[in-house]
């Protein structure tokens, strides 16, 4: 099932259950990763930052009753990925083609969209590949500590199911892979950019060692939404001093906080 049917689907479904509403609600907003609304508009959710006396990371939860679960949420992202349990976690089948360079300047990331056809598996459910985006720092704390920066691979099953993959980024040799998205990433908040000529190889961008963290959590911007079904990378891949500088200019800081565990499990393994 491809994506524009899976929010049909869930959308549909939305009229005769709250859970399926928060489902399409969630991945809509895993599409977008908060797409951010102008002050204002008389529709859609209200303007959020990460720092503001009103609207920051601090004020989510008060800004609209689609964004309690930010401020209540028990199961809420990122977090201090410390205190694991070593378990014998079944590997994460990927199946990433390349896609079509389309990236955008959302206001709080930059963000690529993704062809379909790349998805992966996890304990046998498929979830299709939606987006990846980055964050300056890294909003996963490793024992207590930021990397410089991090990126988040959005993927959905046909249930609406999320499942991001987390890839921590250090500074280091220059990242290839990185490269054509740097070289256009946009200065301003805007429409996509596509470039069909120009492909990029999301697999590309993942360590080596497919070591990792698993856990559940939410989304990590507005409406937060939780039931999200986490991979953390243990091992970072490099970007050059350059790089990160350079995404840092745009967006200084764009992280979240790290949450409380509070009575989640937090498994590593293979």
């Amino acid at each position: 099932m491809n994506r524009r049917k899976v929010l049909k689907f869930l959308a549909a479904g939305a009229a005769f259950c709250p859970t399926c509403l928060s489902a399409a609600q969630s991945f809509a907003a895993a599409k977008g990763h908060g797409k951010p609304v102008a002050k204002g508009h008389a529709k859609g959710p209200p303007h959020w930052s990460y720092k503001g006396n009103t609207d920051g990371m601090e004020h989510w939860g008060e800004l609209s009753p689609g964004f309690r679960v930010c401020e209540l949420g028990p199961q809420q992202s990122p977090v201090d990925l410390s205190g694991s349990i070593t378990a014998g976690l079944n590997p994460i089948a990927l199946n990433y083609g390349d896609t079509a360079m389309r990236v955008v300047n959302n206001g709080h990331t930059i963000q690529c969209n993704t062809d379909s056809g790349s998805d992966m598996v996890i304990d046998g459910k498929k979830y299709a590949l939606l987006q990846f985006h980055f964050h300056h720092p890294s909003e996963h704390l490793s024992d207590g500590w930021p990397y410089a920066m991090e990126m988040h691979l959005v993927h959905a099953s046909a249930d609406g199911q999320l499942a991001v993959l987390g890839v921590f980024i250090k500074p280091g040799a220059t990242n290839q892979a990185l490269a054509p998205i740097w070289s256009a990433m946009p200065s301003k908040q805007g429409p996509e950019i596509k470039r069909g000529s120009v492909r990029i190889r999301p697999a590309a961008l993942l360590p080596a060692n497919p070591e990792n963290y698993r856990y559940h959590g939410s989304l990590t911007t507005p409406p937060c939404s939780e039931k999200v079904l986490w991979t953390v990378y243990r091992q970072p891949i490099e970007a050059s001093r350059g790089q990160i500088k350079k995404f840092g200019d745009l967006f200084p800081m764009n992280a979240r906080s790290a949450q409380p565990m509070n009575r989640r499990f937090l498994l590593t393994g293979k």
